[in-house]
This record gives structure tokens, C-alpha cells and sequence, in this order.
């Protein structure tokens, strides 16, 4: 089909000294969001876009399929806390979730805050709860068109009335409810406001303060942070009383600070648990003892505890110690300990008495995904989700003391997937180092390794963010269509433990990408497709993955879907909150991090007259994490290089969304829709019939 010629980009060469080289940016004026002449090129690129997308075939059959396949909703894990059980859902054609609360297991919800009815476009999104201990209040974040810029707001839980206080800037916050002489309150993490600092460093210098019901937060108490690095991520927790208050000072996704305070002796200062170490630990007070989830000295990670009045790292006692398999998550009820545990990237359940014996294992339906554990601390209940890859997610909440689990709810299981015919394996293959790295293939039972099967692999490695079996609309309606769905476990994430994670950071960076293209061929070798089959797709992080395998393996792939991706990696560090992710990646303000940085970075490693494969580049003017910059940069270069008509440069900006969070459900489809027509266009997935997806 003709493709329209891409509009054309002003070049104008910006020559930066970096540490010695001189490199030059001939597209630094696409950094500037605000400006008419960047908005009048991204109106170009976009209708030049909806011009190429809409004329497929595919996107119409898919965007049907998508709508039903997403309808199925989504599903948070269930809280309980004091006899009650808070979760978040979204069904069918609601456009954002709704928070609930039953009064028991068996009771009915009831819908408590749901913002599908403060924005006729389903743009304000639920970003967080928090209940009180009691169950009697809860404090949320609503934001607007995914920028997850939070305003802080109380209900209470009984009466479903709204209080009158309203916090700013609060976005990603963390709250900690605590009753104190003189009323109930909670401690919280809070942004600066704009015009308070430096611009641009809203995003960063954190601090924890403490808010009292019906107070004016202008007022509030300043309680933790002052003087901390402007990068440090904080999080808070605090006894029910209000005694104790935890913060957890985290610096990127490797190490983290923690102090304690006691309140009832301000004259005690702070107390250090662990600073200064090149390790992790997070957690909450109970009971007069701090409860940790920790890999320091255990890499798989250990469940330790310690007395709050002697909180040092050299008085820890191991509860549950380091196994061959990762401790992902911990929480406690009453007199339990919750323990989520990754098996090969699929999760496994248990709890414990508090000396960590006498395991009881919680039964899941099958090998699949919970995201996190939520234990009520004064009772004997404790919430999950699971979910698989055929497997929509259900909420259970189970007796610690027993294993028994109760239903919750669950989402209904899409019209016509047949989840008998979809067969999921698990494959290990070797990386270019030799390193085994484990990867889930999943496809129609029907479906074969013949050479020419339309294959998607995406991936992510970073964060220590595990990828496990999750339901998700678009592997569905790919893998019912006939294509096959490759997902490999790299390293930079979680799923292998803290050694994992380091393998895939900082210097380590090239792993990641070796793992993806070991990945690819692999698939290959083993006859299952062939590069003019074989599309990549990733976001965010992954899509700094997808951006490394285009300019460094173009010969591999047919097709490349790159949404919200980080591409400059030379100057990613001063836009939004990227300065978060130095920890991670390494910054150019470092020389020899600056020369990592520069060997890898896709913007920086487009060369001319190289065949790249056709791709789509997605993102947001509302992201609040990753600079729509990145996507617009790549795409005027790439689009610059060739005039080759196969090597097709789309653009996709969304004007109302955001990274991804709380994006409503028609923008969901639309998004997915485009993207997954992209790759059935370039791998050979086509009508087969009317109204039907087939392979050719």
C-alpha cells in the first residue's frame, strides 16, 4: 500500500561537549513540548499516521476484538484491613477503575470512590488508597490524562462522604494513617510545589510530612527528609499508633536507607536500621518490631525482624532465610507471615508463624502471577490476586492460619477465548555469554514451528521488575489470531534475584540487549519463525530495549512497536523524573557512564544507509515519567536516513494519556489496536475471512 512521504524536520545541529567528544543534535528542538512549531510537526506526524493505520485491514478486526478481550476489565489485590476488604475494578465498558469496600468476605461492594463519574471522558484517574487501620477513612490520589500528578483526598469509609481536606502534589505518595494526641492523622510523602523550587525539580526532593484530619496542609509537619539527596525516593510506615514511623529512603532500585522514629521520645532523634549498604530493605512496624524483606547478604532475599527500640542491621534476626528460590514479597496478619515467592518467574504463596516455621502452602489455580500480598495486621486474613496468560485475574482472600482461601471476585472470562486450544511453555535458551535465560512461549495448540509463524517478543530487563504470566488483551487476540507470543525473563529484572537484576544495569546494560537478540535467534533456530516474521515490541524501559535491538540487530526484525521509550540516553537524566533511573542506568555528567551510555544509546547509533526495519513509535504529552522528546527525536532521525520506501517511521502522540497508568478504555483499544495491526501488517498476520484473523 503507498505510504505518504513523512513531513519534513528542520535540522538544526546542536554541537555538545561531552566530556571531550563532540556530538551533535540535529534534532534538539523537538525537546521543547510547549512550543507551536513542535505541536504543528506532531499534527503532521500524527495524521500522516492515522493515514497509514487506518487503511489496514487488520486494525478494525483487532480493534473489535481488542474491546472485548479488555472489557474483561481489571482487577487489583483486595485489602483486608479490620474485618473489612477494600479492591479496585474496572468492567466491561467502564472507562476507569472503581475502589470498593464489602464489610466481610461474603458481603456485597460498594462502590466508594469511582471516578467514572467526575469526568465525562473517563480522564481522572484513581492513582492510590490507603485505609486506615480501622477500616473508618481512606486517603486516595486522583489525577487527570495520566500524568499521575495526584491531589490527595479523605473519604469516609462508612457514610462514602468525602472530607474536606485536599493535598497537592502528591503524586506516587505513600501514606501511613497513625492516631495521635490530639486527633487521627497520617504521615505522607508530598512533591514541592511549583514555583518552590528550582523548574523541573517538582519532580524530585520528596518529603515526608504529617497531616491531621481537618487541619490546613500548608501547616503541616515537616517530619522526614529535609537535606536528603533531591533523587532519593521516600516511602513511609508507621505503627497503628503512631509511635513508630518508618522511612525507607531508596535510592533507585539497589540500595535503600531506612531510619526509625520514635514519637513518643522526639528527644531519641532518628534511629538508624540500615544505611549506607549496597542492598535493599523494605517494610513496616508490628508489634513493637520492625519486619524486613531484605537482600542484604542474600541475594534471593530473607525475611528478617528486629526490635524497634535496637533497630540496627547488627541486631537483625533472620525469620525466614535466603532459599534457591527469590522472596518477591512479604506481609504479616496478626500472629502470620505472608511470603510470595517466585519459582522460575511463576509465583508461589505461604505463610508461617512469626518464628518462621509451621508453613502452610496457599493453593493456586494453576502456575501463573500475583503482583503483591496484603495482610490485615490485626487480624487473620490475607489478599492476592492470580492471574496466568489464559487467566483473567480473580481476588481471593485466604485464613493465614489455615491456607484456606475465599473468592473475592473475579473478572469473567472473555467471549470466545478458547482456552482449551492455547497451549503456554516454558523454554530456556543460552545468552551470548552462555547465561541460561528462561522464556515463555505461547501459542494455538494448532500452531507449529514451521519457519514462517508471525511471531511478537517483547521483553523488559530493568528495575528488578519481573515479568510473569499475566493476562493481557493484546497477547490474547495475537495468540487466538494464530501468532505466537515469546516472552524471555532478562536479566536487569527480578526474576532471578538481585544478581539477576545487577547483571542488567549500570555497565552490565549490554546483557539485557544480548539476552533479547539471543532470544530472537533462538526462536529462529528453532524453527518457529523467521526475521520477515519476527516483530519486537516494548514500552517505557522496554522500549530503551526494543530501541537497542533496532539500531543494533536490524537484520532480525520485520517489525518494531517502541511506546513511551527512553532513546537519548545521553540526555534522558534532565527531563521528568529521570534523574530516579541514574541509579540504574548511569548518567553522562559521569565520563566513563557517559562512554557506556553512548556505545548503547539508540539516538546515538542510527547510522545512514543502514536498512531499519519499519517501526511505530508511541507516547504521551501527559507522560509524567519518560519526555515524549525520545520518541519524537528518534522518529524525525530515522525518518531522515533512508528513502527507502520499506523502511516505514511512524509517530503516535497521544494528547490526553499519559505513561500508561489510568489510560480509559477507549484509549486503550485505539492504542493497541494500531500497534498490533502494525505488526500483523509487517509479519505476515492477515484477514483470513471476513471478519476473522488468520495467518497467511
Amino acid at each position: 500500500m503507498p505510504i505518504p512521504p513523512a513531513p519534513r524536520t528542520a535540522r538544526e545541529n546542536v554541537v555538545d561537549d561531552v566530556h571531550g567528544a563532540k556530538i551533535v543534535d540535529s534534532y534538539r528542538w523537538l525537546e521543547a513540548d510547549a512550543t507551536e512549531r513542535v505541536r504543528d510537526w506532531t499534527d503532521q506526524q500524527n495524521a500522516r499516521t492515522r493515514a497509514v493505520l487506518d487503511a489496514l485491514p487488520q486494525r478494525a478486526a483487532f480493534a473489535r476484538r481488542l474491546r472485548e478481550l479488555l472489557s474483561v476489565g481489571l482487577l487489583s489485590t483486595p485489602r483486608p484491613i479490620a474485618g473489612r476488604i477494600f479492591h479496585m475494578r474496572r468492567e466491561g465498558e467502564q472507562k476507569q477503575a472503581v475502589l470498593y469496600v464489602r464489610d466481610a468476605v461474603g458481603a456485597a461492594d460498594r462502590a466508594l470512590i469511582d471516578p467514572n463519574t467526575l469526568d465525562r471522558e473517563g480522564l481522572v484517574t484513581l492513582d492510590w488508597y490507603y485505609p486506615s487501620p480501622d477500616a473508618r477513612y481512606v486517603a486516595y490520589g486522583l489525577s487527570r490524562g495520566g500524568d499521575e500528578m495526584s491531589t490527595l483526598r479523605v473519604v469516609d469509609t462508612g457514610t462514602g462522604q468525602g472530607l474536606g481536606d485536599r493535598i497537592p502534589h502528591t503524586q506516587r505518595s505513600t501514606v501511613a494513617w497513625a492516631s495521635r494526641p490530639g486527633g487521627v492523622g497520617f504521615y505522607y510523602t508530598v512533591h514541592p510545589a511549583r514555583g518552590s523550587v528550582a523548574p523541573g525539580d517538582e519532580n524530585y526532593y520528596r518529603r515526608v510530612r504529617y497531616h491531621r484530619l481537618g487541619d490546613d496542609p500548608a501547616k503541616d509537619e515537616l517530619v522526614f527528609g529535609e537535606g536528603r539527596p533531591k533523587e532519593d525516593i521516600l516511602s513511609v510506615s508507621a505503627s497503628a499508633d503512631g509511635r513508630w514511623v518508618l522511612f525507607t529512603a531508596f535510592k533507585g532500585w539497589a540500595k535503600s536507607d531506612l531510619y526509625l522514629l520514635d514519637r513518643d521520645h522526639p528527644e531519641r532523634g532518628l534511629a538508624t536500621v540500615l544505611e549506607g549498604k549496597d542492598a535493599i530493605a523494605e517494610g513496616f512496624v508490628l508489634d513493637g518490631r520492625i519486619w524486613l524483606r531484605t537482600n542484604l547478604d542474600a541475594p534471593n532475599y530473607r525475611v528478617v525482624s528486629v526490635a524497634c527500640e535496637s533497630p540496627d542491621a547488627s541486631r537483625w534476626e533472620t525469620v525466614i532465610a535466603e532459599g534457591r528460590d527469590v522472596i518477591e514479597g512479604v506481609d504479616r496478619t496478626r500472629d502470620r507471615i505472608a511470603v510470595l515467592r517466585l519459582v522460575r518467574a511463576t509465583s508461589r504463596l505461604a505463610t508461617y508463624d512469626v518464628r518462621g516455621r509451621d508453613e502452610h502452602e496457599i493453593s493456586l489455580p494453576s502456575l501463573g502471577a500475583i503482583e503483591f500480598v496484603a495482610g490485615d495486621h490485626d487480624g487473620d486474613r490475607v489478599g492476592y490476586t492470580f492471574q496466568s496468560f489464559t487467566q483473567p485475574p480473580i481476588a481471593f482472600v485466604a485464613d493465614a492460619r489455615t491456607g484456606a482461601a475465599d473468592e473475592v471476585v473475579r473478572l469473567r472470562m472473555p467471549d470466545r477465548l478458547d482456552v482449551a486450544s492455547i497451549a503456554v511453555e516454558q523454554t530456556a535458551y543460552a545468552s551470548r555469554d552462555g547465561t541460561e535465560v528462561t522464556m515463555f512461549l505461547v501459542h494455538r495448540k494448532d500452531v507449529r514451528p514451521t519457519g514462517d509463524v508471525p511471531t511478537l517478543l517483547t521483553g523488559y530487563g530493568g528495575f528488578n521488575i519481573s515479568r510473569t504470566p499475566a493476562y493481557a488483551a493484546g497477547v490474547a487476540a495475537w495468540v487466538e489470531a494464530g501468532g505466537l507470543f515469546a516472552m524471555p525473563n532478562l536479566r536487569g529484572g527480578g526474576e532471578y534475584g538481585e544478581t539477576w537484576h545487577r547483571a542488567g544495569m549500570l555497565g552490565n546494560k549490554q546483557n539485557v540487549f544480548d539476552d533479547f537478540h539471543a532470544a530472537a535467534e533462538a526462536l529462529i533456530a528453532r524453527g518457529w519463525t523467521e526475521p520477515r516474521h519476527l516483530a519486537i515490541s516494548g514500552g517505557s524501559n522496554g522500549g530503551l530495549l526494543v530501541g537497542a535491538a533496532l539500531t543494533q540487530r536490524p537484520d532480525l526484525f520485520a517489525a518494531i512497536c517502541c511506546a513511551v521509550p527512553l532513546l537519548d540516553m545521553l540526555r534522558y537524566q534532565n527531563f521528568r523524573i529521570a534523574r530516579f533511573w541514574i541509579a540504574e542506568y548511569g548518567s553522562a555528567e559521569d565520563p566513563e557512564q557517559a562512554r557506556l551510555l553512548r556505545k548503547y544509546s539508540p539516538y546515538h547509533n542510527v547510522h545512514a544507509g543502514v536498512h531499519y526495519p519499519p517501526v511505530l513509535f508511541t507516547t504521551a504529552e501527559g507522560d509524567s515519567r519518560v519526555d515524549p522528546m525520545h520518541a519524537r527525536k528518534m522518529a524525525a532521525l530515522l525518518q531522515a536516513q533512508t528513502e527507502d520506501p520499506e523502511s516505514i517511521v511512524l509517530l503516535r502522540v497521544d494528547r490526553d494519556a499519559g505513561h500508561g497508568i489510568g489510560k480509559p478504555l477507549d484509549k486503550q483499544v485505539d492504542d493497541f489496536a494500531d500497534q498490533y495491526a502494525f505488526i500483523a501488517w509487517r509479519t505476515g498476520l492477515h484477514l483470513n475471512g471476513p471478519g476473522m484473523l488468520g495467518r497467511r
